[in-house]
């Protein structure tokens, strides 16, 4: 019986070893399987664990509590159902929406597993599912296929066994990677006999989360083979570009690197939720300290005054005669009796009522039509309800950056040719023109979907022959690593990078059409011929060089064409080009400060001696035994010099639309945006600047070393530097500074740095400072000798913030125990943070971090299934619905198809969300509490004897009918601003992430509010009917009218309690409000009528009461006294604060209604318009190229898949061609077949463009660059046409 129940232990593996083929021998070493399961549920577990998730929520256990005392009815007077039925609704309308959000995701495991992928099997290929996978298996992958699981690559359907692979789904990358079967394997092919034939046994590493190595050996035929990275593909990649590849499962199902990248789905509760548990433990406290009162009160009225009373109240019989002891059993009864009697303090209906609001909340997100992305048709969704209010409490956004930020498609956008400025349209006057929305693009015949261009000044260049550009479009042409494919009769670029195919891509639109290539040789179509070209070398790119080169022959002719970043190819300019490249600094400052990624590129003619001389160090350098990589790169630094400069590329990575704008706001609501990518440094800092997260007012600190010391020493540095920066531009002086640094501690607010600044002037001894218009006396003594703050003065350095780039590399170390406070204490202190070339266990780890230090509210936001796991850490997870899968999406608890819905979502929803509930439970705490007091007050003048105050139907229909519909409307409908008041003004988001609309002083102050409540509402009619009586001399203080009286009032007084709080006001709140105090009036007028006794035949005693009550002016100046004494009060309050002490939403308000502040932002927005940045403009470099390509190249093992086709010039207006001195004569030797255009589309585009390219269309441009435009301030650049430029 032990050993049946005795659960499995999981033994840690350290390497594994499987033999291909071999399925039983494989089995016996239990690998996991292929099928995943993403999902929290099934049939069996669902029921106990939801229950158990459920009842973690202390309301819920404190109800079943109450429950099982009313199921014993010695000491309870009311019903069990009243417990039973709104429990269960609760429990049952939970458990739906949890087994809804489950099926989501049963439904996308399966679809995932049951997927069909063809498998070798004896000497036939077997088609199977997914999930029937298993580790050891040949499968065979087709194009487009997704990859079934981590795979050792066999073979390929390229003779030297490469393929490619997309990896949108792992890093977010669209642009191609290339993998490749060991030469050995590899001519196996698609034999079958081979295939099913192979032996291999594979040693590797255990399953792990790094996608980025594996390390691993082959055992075939007698030798051992080293495999790599380069020779897996991972599960969640894509086939692209291969007929069709072979390889051996190694890692399957939940041991794959995609997986173990993927957490659980875990179990998410709000803060106010977390708090609530709290409050309904000190509420239960309160109770029981309320019972023992009522308890030990009881015992004494028993023991002197009850015992001597039995004749008319009778003890139960089972209670002891005796005086003393009879007392005690008597009121330990009544202590469970006042339990249930008091337990309305905290009713089922509070979470009955919460579930509620939020549901609706859920649908008002779905519902929002301006959330709602047309061309992709998705609308906004939430996809869990229990959220809500926490999207109006963020603190920090982690957000992907490729498919989030941006649309991943690079296009060429500007360019500066040898000191001319193209790219940007320009009036007579040489004015920059923003607006080019009046401009119709020109047409070419050849050009991707994404390119526009307006500059006719580039166009008539190329048409009169210019050399300059010639030479420039020539080396986008030849300078690469490019694939091309054909595929329908169109040339398709294959990339390593989207920057290389934007470039190439342009260089084909303006007339230099890359046609082919093979190891040896590249041949490009030029306006009027083609010419092929001999390639001799590819100095390949890499992350240290920033730049790569080739060098061609043509006609004799040996020439070196460069491209990389501007300062690498610089330093290796001729001294003679010093003039131009200043001119061009100014270019590409330019560009940058516009947030395109930028390129220089340079050229140098090279004699035969000295290529001669040079390659035979190359190849001695190649052959090296010791540091060959070294040096190889110091003889390719050798021919990289004496350069001459051709000019800049700009290039823009989309953005999304509206995403600069969506950051500015969200970093105004005080959010810290941290940006956790998968690109290089330099990619995600020039990203950064474009969607305006980074400025070049920001002091900005790099931190890419590679081990633990060095880390450690540069988190210091920065540190310090930080330290020195704060105590230069403010008044602050850190004398521990040891201690933690906190913006907070030194009373800076970061929205408003310029306010806090030192005076720039301090010679003038005689002036105050003035900060925020009113004088300091207290710094006038310790700063004398300033000036006016000026923000604005043109000798102050601008000062927006830290912000901090990290390397994936040493974000390993960052991350470590020893240093992630100190990474974590410099993260706080930015304004941005982006972690770069980051796994996606490390995102997840980031927002850990911030999570467990900070206990602030995150929120994480991606598109792909590198991003689930950050998503599902974060306190709110946010999928894009996106080009890269579903898998974000459905890990998800919110959604929609663009990442600028964010701004909404947050400041709207999420603002509204968190104002409405936290309304909602300071009112419910409020309206129960004086409720139920009234039952307590009441124990003092009925013996203690836990009689019920109120008529038993009252008391169930309390929260039900005569109070739950005005709170509800507060808590669904109520807002404070407009939504673009809301969006317009982030600043009033604040309130939520400093939790000020519901803490545990508002719920103290609403308790309060509540007791003094009860207390008035109580006595005054106590002592308004206690010596009084009914126009016939009965008496008015019998038990049903008393009780009566206090419903009624208490019915009143907190509906316009409730009205007092209600802010936004409708017709329909005005019938809810005004319809529950008339159903309280016409309800209990039908319930005490005579005909409740005919009709029940029973004798109810509260018939006629009603009438009785109400025909009285005692009790009609009794309900105004009431209202009077404990709504005045209020109101007074609320108009002196509002009047005197306006906080952020009072004065937002107030603006709504009369514009106040218009005028000044307005003026606000000139002067930031009039500063003058002084600081530096940083380079726009950026690449995502990786090295590789280059040898592959070179060797021959990649070759073009495009046959080398002539097609006709691209542009209708014939180019005149260059001197042949320039660039040889045309090479006939080879020319292929021309194949004339007969594609009607095509000719009618062709007379579309001559049309656009007449003089009567084109604006009249100077021929020298428009450089006096380059100071005015452009917006980043966005994807639709009308920003382009």
């Amino acid at each position: 019986m032990k050993k049946l129940f005795k659960k499995k232990e999981k033994v840690e593996e350290e390497s594994r070893k499987i033999k291909a083929n071999d399925p039983t021998q494989n089995a016996a070493k239990q690998f996991a399987g292929n099928e995943i399961s993403t999902s929290k549920y099934n049939l069996i577990t669902f029921l106990p664990k939801n229950l158990f998730e459920q009842f973690r929520r202390l309301a819920n256990a404190y109800f079943l509590f109450l429950l099982c005392l009313q199921l014993i009815p010695q000491i309870s007077s009311l019903a069990p159902i009243t417990t039973i039925l709104p429990l269960v609704f609760v429990l049952a309308l939970t458990a739906m929406k949890d087994a809804s959000d489950d099926i989501a995701r049963h439904r996308s495991d399966r679809e995932v597993n049951n997927r069909e992928t063809k498998t070798v099997v004896g000497k036939e290929f077997v088609t199977r599912k997914w999930k029937d996978i298993k580790v050891g298996d040949m499968i065979q992958l087709t194009n487009n296929e997704f990859v079934t699981a981590d795979i050792v690559l066999i073979s390929t359907s390229d003779e030297n066994g490469l393929c490619f692979i997309e990896t949108a789904e792992l890093d977010g990358e669209t642009n191609l990677k290339v993998r490749q079967g060991l030469e050995e394997t590899c001519k196996i092919g698609e034999d079958i006999g081979q295939l099913s034939s192979f032996d291999g046994e594979i040693e590797y590493e255990a399953p792990n989360n790094n996608l980025g190595r594996f390390e691993g050996n082959l055992t075939w035929q007698g030798k051992t083979y080293p495999l790599k990275n380069d020779n897996v593909l991972l599960r969640g990649t894509r086939l692209r570009n291969t007929q069709w590849a072979f390889g051996i499962v190694c890692y399957a199902g939940p041991d794959t690197k995609l997986m173990k990248n993927s957490g659980k789905a875990p179990f998410k509760r709000t803060q106010i939720d977390r708090l609530l548990n709290r409050i309904i433990l000190g509420i239960f406290f309160f109770l029981l300290i309320m019972c023992a009162i009522m308890t030990i009160c009881c015992g004494l009225w028993e023991s002197f005054v009850g015992y001597d009373f039995r004749k008319y109240l009778p003890w139960e019989s089972f209670l002891s005669k005796d005086r003393r002891l009879g007392a005690v059993q008597k009121s330990l009864l009544v202590f469970l009796s006042y339990i249930i009697i008091l337990n309305t303090v905290v009713p089922i209906s509070l979470y009955v009522s919460v579930e509620f609001i939020r549901l609706l909340q859920s649908k008002f997100i779905d519902w929002d039509v301006k959330m709602y992305y047309e061309p992709n048709n998705v609308p906004a969704q939430a996809r869990t309800t229990t959220l809500n209010e926490e999207l109006g409490q963020i603190e920090y956004i982690f957000s992907d950056k490729t498919g989030t930020l941006t649309q991943n498609i690079m296009t060429f956008n500007k360019c500066s040719i040898r000191g001319k400025l193209y790219g940007y349209v320009t009036d007579e006057s040489g004015n920059e023109i923003q607006d080019t929305e009046k401009y119709k693009p020109l047409e070419f015949e050849e050009k991707d979907e994404d390119f526009v261009w307006y500059d006719q000044k580039l166009v008539d260049a190329i048409k009169n022959g210019d050399e300059e550009e010639h030479n420039f479009f020539t080396l986008l042409a030849l300078c690469h690593t490019v694939m091309p494919e054909e595929q329908d009769g169109k040339i398709i670029y294959q990339a390593q990078s989207p920057d290389e195919n934007a470039l190439v891509s342009a260089a084909r639109t303006f007339g230099f059409v890359f046609d082919n290539r093979t190891q040896s040789s590249i041949t490009v179509r030029l306006p009027d011929k083609e010419e092929t070209y001999d390639l001799l070398n590819i100095l390949d790119f890499n992350n240290d060089r920033k730049r790569m080169s080739v060098i061609i022959k043509k006609d004799g002719k040996i020439i070196l064409y460069c491209k990389g970043a501007d300062s690498k190819v610089k330093e290796r300019l001729d001294s003679s080009e010093s003039e131009i490249m200043a001119q061009t600094d100014e270019h590409l400052n330019k560009f940058a400060s516009d947030g395109l990624r930028t390129l220089c590129l340079a050229w140098k003619e090279l004699n035969e001696g000295e290529y001669k001389s040079w390659t035979e160090k190359l190849d001695k350098a190649n052959t090296s035994m010791e540091n060959r990589d070294e040096k190889v790169s110091e003889v390719y630094e050798e021919i990289e010099k004496n350069l001459k400069l051709l000019g800049a590329t700009a290039i823009e990575d989309k953005l999304q639309d509206g995403v600069p704008q969506c950051i500015e706001h969200l970093a105004r609501a005080g959010i810290k945006i941290w940006v956790l990518t998968g690109d290089k440094v330099e990619t995600a800092y020039n990203i950064g600047l474009s969607c305006r997260l980074l400025t070049n007012d920001m002091e900005i600190n790099i931190i890419d070393d590679e081990d633990e010391k060095g880390v450690s020493a540069k988190l210091d540095q920065v540190r310090n530097e930080m330290i020195e920066k704060v105590e230069q531009l403010f008044d602050v002086k850190i004398e521990d500074k040891k201690k933690r640094l906190d913006w907070k501690d030194w009373g800076i607010d970061v929205m408003k740095f310029d306010q806090y600044r030192k005076n720039s002037n301090n010679n003038n001894k005689e002036q105050t400072e003035v900060t925020n218009g009113h004088a300091s006396p207290s710094k006038t003594k310790a700063t004398t000798a300033t000036t006016t703050n000026d923000p604005s003065s043109p000798d102050r350095e601008n000062f927006e913030g830290f912000g901090l780039l990290i390397t994936g590399q040493a974000l390993v170390h960052a991350l470590s125990d020893k240093l992630k406070l100190k990474f974590l204490e410099l993260g706080t202190l930015c304004k941005a943070v982006v972690c770069c070339r980051v796994t996606p266990l490390q995102k997840a780890q980031v927002v850990e971090l911030v999570m467990q230090n900070e206990k602030k509210i995150t929120l994480a936001i991606g598109d792909g299934a590198n991003d689930v796991s950050m998503i599902q850490k974060a306190h709110i997870g946010v999928g894009i619905s996106g080009q890269e899968g579903r898998q974000a999406v459905l890990s998800s608890d919110f959604s929609f198809g663009q990442f600028c819905y964010l701004e909404r979502l947050l400041l709207v929803h999420g603002r509204w969300s968190y104002l409405r509930i936290s309304k909602f439970l300071r009112y419910f705490f409020y309206k129960n509490f004086a409720f139920t007091l009234c039952h307590f007050w009441f124990g003092f003048f009925s013996g203690f004897s836990a009689q019920t105050l109120y008529d038993p139907f009252f008391v169930a229909t309390y929260n039900v009918f005569f109070s739950a519909l005005p709170v509800l409307a507060l808590g669904v409908f109520d807002k404070d601003v407009s939504a673009d008041q809301s969006m317009n003004k982030p600043h009033l988001y604040a309130p939520g992430q400093n939790h000020e609309f519901f803490n545990k002083k508002i719920f103290a102050e609403s308790v309060i509010h509540g007791i003094l409540t009860s207390c008035i509402i109580f006595f005054v009619p106590y002592l308004s009917v206690s010596n009084s009586s009914r126009p016939g001399g009965m008496t008015q203080a019998d038990l049903q009218s008393f009780g009566f009286m206090i419903a009624t009032i208490m019915v009143v007084v907190v509906n316009l309690q409730n009205a007092l709080e209600m802010w936004y006001w409708t017709g329909l709140y005005h019938f809810v409000l005004w319809g529950t105090i008339a159903v309280h009036f016409l309800f209990h007028f039908a319930l005490y009528s005579p005909l409740i006794k005919v009709i029940f035949k029973t004798n109810y005693p509260y018939v006629g009461v009603a009438q009785a009550v109400l025909t009285t002016g005692n009790f009609w100046f009794t309900l105004f006294i009431t209202c009077a004494v404990l709504l005045l009060p209020v109101f007074c309050r609320e108009f002196f604060r509002m009047r005197f002490m306006p906080n952020k939403t009072d004065r937002a308000r107030l603006n709504q209604k009369y514009r106040l502040e218009e005028k000044a932002a307005f003026v606000a927005h000139i002067k930031q318009k009039m500063r003058q940045t002084k600081r530096a403009v940083r380079s726009g470099y950026a690449f995502s190229q990786q090295e590789g390509w280059g040898p592959l190249i070179t060797s021959g093992r990649m070759q073009s898949k495009a046959p080398s086709r002539a097609r006709p010039s691209n542009m209708t207006n014939t180019v005149s061609p260059p001197s042949a001195t320039d660039y040889g004569s045309s090479h006939n030797g080879n020319t292929p077949n021309l194949l004339n255009p007969t594609d009607a589309n095509q000719l009618k585009d062709e007379e579309h463009v001559s049309d656009t390219t007449q003089p009567k269309k084109t604006v009249t441009i100077n021929e020298t660059p428009a450089t006096a435009s380059a100071s005015k301030e452009t917006e980043p650049l966005l994807s639709s046409t009308k920003n382009e430029q």
